[in-house]
Parts: C-alpha cells; structure tokens; sequence
C-alpha cells in the first residue's frame, strides 16, 4: 500500500493526519497490509508525519532516499549535481528560489523561501556552494502562480535528471535521472517479495502518475488534476472528504 502524503494524508504543507485516516490505515495493517509513505518530501519532512501511522517504509524525495523506520537509517540514496540545473532555471525564471536536501538535516537555500516551505533547517549559501551532489532540488518561482510555472516550462529541457511541477504551487521539484516514486516501489516490492499488481497506491499530483500506473490499483485523489486522474484506475473523494479512508474501507472494512 503506498501513499503520498501532502494532498492525500494530509492538506498540502500540513502534518494533520484525520482520525478517519489513520484509521483505515491501521485496519488495513491489521489485515497484513504494507504500508509504505511515498513522498516528493525529504527524510525531515516525512518524519513529522510517520509516527502517527503504522509505517513499514518510507520512500522520500520523489523515490531517491530510503527509510526504514524501525531501523531509523536511510537505507538507499541516489544523488545528481544539481548545479546544471539550477543554472538553466534562474535564467529562464527570474526571481526563482532553490534549495538542496542535506538528508536527516534539512537544506542548503539559495534565496528566500517562503515560511514554511522547508523542513528542518535552513542554511544559507552561494551558488558554488550548493553545487554539491544531493537527491532533491527544490524550486520556487516566487510572486508567480501555478500556471504561469508550467507555462514557462512547457518546453523546457532540463538533461540528467526527473522533475515535476506542483498543481498548488509554483514549484519544481528534480530528483537522479531514472529516479521515481514507481521506480522505487518496483525495486522495494521485488525485495519484499511482493507483486505491483497486488499493490494499492493513491496519490493526487504529478510526481504520483508513476507511482498510479506502476501499482495494480492506482487510485487520484478527487482534487488531483484532469491528466493525473486520467493515468489512474479510479478517483477518490478529495483529502477534505477522507478519500483516502473511503477507498481503504472498501477493501478493510471495520
């Protein structure tokens, strides 16, 4: 059972999981599920919202850091230089922020993001600084919507690397080439001995269409948008509408 978190567990930004939530998902591990936390958040960000739920796995940054909980290590961790990257995006988007994980701490930040963007500690640096290989890139285009992001990007190539746009935000998120959600689950799930076609995963934005296409029931959330609801077997009910508990309880009722 693999579950995205901000738009799906939680409102976007938030750490409040509904107590219709949790329940089904503790039902449904009382039935054997697995439950694996698959997020475009880094590890500090996933961590805040682990402990309430029966977690056996967390997959971070869009597929490219590990975590087992009961352990408390990261188990895997694929990096890029995101320096390239960072390069192409200031010059096509002025007034662009960025940040680059440091896993377990939080980000190295080149400009001002907005309160509460990022988890866990904040350092600024210079651009040669942040040139350092890590496993997720953050990007803000500030004072700009949504839509003018993917506009702006429409064409764009950027080589080496995955990336996203956010449907709420004007946000960018880059992770290894290769690197996603599904990419990762087909490789956790081979070593658990476990089948995508007997796994469940619901999610609502564009990092998750990998995820919703590789698992043998990929569920959009009601308020995903129109291409990420057209690469899913079905649609929930919104996070505002505990989708994610009315689609669990089909399958574990209480």
């Amino acid at each position: 059972m693999a579950l995205d978190i901000d738009g799906t567990l939680t409102a976007v930004g938030s750490n409040h999981i509904a107590p219709a939530v949790k329940a089904a998902i503790t039902r449904a591990t009382e039935h054997g599920a697995v439950v694996v936390l698959c997020t475009g958040r880094s590890l500090v960000g996933i961590r805040a919202v682990a402990p309430q739920l029966p977690v056996s796995y967390g997959v971070c940054s869009n597929g490219a850091v590990w975590w087992d909980p009961a352990l408390g290590e990261v188990t895997k961790r694929v990096t890029f230089d995101p320096g390239p990257t960072i390069k192409t995006l200031r010059a096509l988007l002025p007034g662009a922020v960025f940040a680059v994980e440091q896993i377990g701490v939080g980000n190295l930040s080149l400009g001002e993001f907005l309160p509460g963007d990022l988890w866990g500690t904040t350092t600024q640096v210079t651009f040669e600084e942040m040139a350092v290989p890590t496993s997720r890139l953050v990007m803000r285009w500030l004072d700009h919507t949504p839509a003018e992001l993917a506009f702006a990007v429409r064409e764009l190539e950027l080589p080496g690397i995955e990336w996203s746009v956010d449907h709420t935000e004007a946000w960018l998120t880059a992770v290894p080439p290769d690197v996603s959600k599904g990419s990762a689950l087909d490789e956790l799930v081979a070593q658990l001995g476990i089948s995508a076609s007997d796994a469940l995963a619901i999610g609502d934005g564009s990092n998750d269409v990998e995820m919703l296409k590789w698992a043998g029931l990929g569920v959009a959330m009601g308020q995903a948008p129109a291409h990420v609801q057209a690469m899913a077997d079905e649609v929930a009910p919104t996070v505002l509408e505990d989708g994610a508990a009315q689609v669990l309880n089909r399958f574990f009722p209480g």
